[in-house]
């Protein structure tokens, strides 16, 4: 590796999809993960909230961007076609703003970057980019396209077999292993045959095991709860195989771990259409089934996945007739239902109604939400259709939150310890580390 001018100006990003603060506190202190622990020792660790909605999609891209929603235009795996109710999937194609890449590349320096989420179809970049989630076809997911052929000499694969893993916690195992040891065998060859300024890798594989088996994770007695901590084993033999590597010539000090959100169990599902149903702000056309398509000119406002309320605007919508002026009273009302609403026990589902003129700034925050849900824990909120009780049972064991996600840095001196810490702040930080300005 040879970087002319750049002498000790390199940096190395371990991502840990999904992985909250606590947990992590929890396995180093367990002995699960002695090889973090021990370099945690060496700097700062801190709990940091991130972009709403807290979905990878969102928070990779303001980590990759610096930027949030309103300037980078990614609000969600899912959006609507302009001046439509048809659902589409954003790409990388849709990201408005350069990454931290470009601008490394622009100072004269490259980026290795495996398995970063919200990345495909793959682009080029001043260096090396492997896409992570969502990926369809690997042919895709790579520039230069030239490393294909040795992602497939180590076996390379995004994701695990979810649907499968998902109903076979045994193969969930054993492919989240095989996973890790690809990603490994794929860095150490492109550590050495790239030049780089900023050595990056996504472990995603954390964040399937808590959204499959996340009961598994503090309940002894649960008949994966060794195999839960025993993955979490293989992942910080993963973290201080590469730490090794980087502090072989590099001063250890721009070693950086992160996370994308943090998690927590699922207790139950909330829906958030039904509630606006249920309170007079959405309607459908009955003699059809429920659908965007199928909202009546009445309707004042609809829900996106995970909890995006979008107001049902004139000019904006089809069929919408909310006038701009009716907006913000509109919001309010809507807040006020969902700070009502309350569990079988008397308990508030809804912990905090964002406004998203708070939230997002930027010239393409008026194509983002109008308002922003976050729930108290377990209570997985999506935009589902049709269901007629605002709460269901869990699908999924495990369910992200806003807060509770992580940042640590070896240098101490890019961390205030009086302020708190978003995502948004995170790239620049490590930017500043190889002197990489705004």
């Amino acid at each position: 590796m040879k970087l002319s001018g750049r002498k000790n100006k390199q940096a190395c990003v371990v991502g840990l999809d999904g992985v909250p603060y606590t947990l992590l506190r929890k396995m180093m202190e367990d002995g699960v993960m002695p090889r973090t622990r021990e370099i945690v020792s060496r700097g700062v660790l801190r709990s940091m909230t991130v972009t709403l909605p807290e979905i990878s999609s969102v928070s990779w891209s303001t980590f990759m961007t610096g930027k949030n929603p309103g300037e980078h235009g990614i609000f969600g795996f899912t959006d609507l076609k302009p001046g439509t109710y048809d659902v589409r999937f954003p790409t990388f194609r849709d990201l408005r703003t350069e990454t931290i890449w470009d601008r490394i590349g622009k100072t004269g320096g490259r980026s290795v970057v495996v398995n970063q989420p919200s990345t495909y179809p793959a682009r080029e970049i001043p260096g090396v980019l492997i896409s992570g989630f969502v990926s369809v076809d690997i042919e895709k997911s790579v520039q230069p396209p030239r490393h294909l052929a040795m992602l497939a000499r180590h076996g390379y694969r995004v994701d695990i077999d979810t649907e499968k893993c998902r109903q076979d916690p045994r193969l969930l195992f054993s492919q989240l292993a095989a996973l890790l040891d690809a990603r490994r065998a794929v860095v150490d060859e492109l550590w050495s045959a790239e030049s780089w300024s900023l050595m990056e890798v996504v472990v995603t594989g954390t964040d399937r095991l808590h959204h499959f088996v996340f009961d598994a994770f503090e309940d002894p007695s649960h008949p994966h709860h060794a195999d839960f901590r025993g993955y979490y084993s293989l992942v910080d033999g993963f973290i201080g195989h590469l730490y090794d590597k980087f502090r072989e010539g590099h001063s250890p000090e721009n070693f950086f771990l992160l996370s994308d959100h943090g998690f927590c169990q699922t207790k139950k599902e909330f829906y958030v259409n039904t509630v606006l149903e249920q309170s007079g702000f959405l309607s459908f056309d009955p003699a059809s089934p429920p659908s965007l398509g199928a909202i009546t000119p009445e309707s004042r406002a609809f829900a996106l996945d995970p909890a995006r309320i979008h107001i049902h605007r004139r000019g904006r919508y089809p069929k919408g007739r909310v006038e701009e002026n009716d907006v913000e009273r509109l919001k309010r009302e809507i807040s006020d239902a969902f700070e009502a609403v309350k569990d079988e026990n008397g308990n508030k589902i809804v912990r905090r109604v964002f406004d998203a003129n708070a939230v997002y700034k930027g010239p393409h925050a008026a194509n983002g939400p109008d308002l922003l849900l976050i729930p108290h824990d377990g209570y997985d909120m999506k935009g589902k259709l049709g269901a007629r009780s605002a709460v269901g049972d869990r699908r999924l064991q495990g369910m992200h939150t806003w807060d509770n996600a992580f940042f640590y840095s070896m240098r101490k001196d890019i961390l205030d310890p009086g302020e708190d810490l978003e995502i948004v702040d995170v790239p620049w930080m490590i930017l500043r580390s190889i002197d990489v300005g705004p």
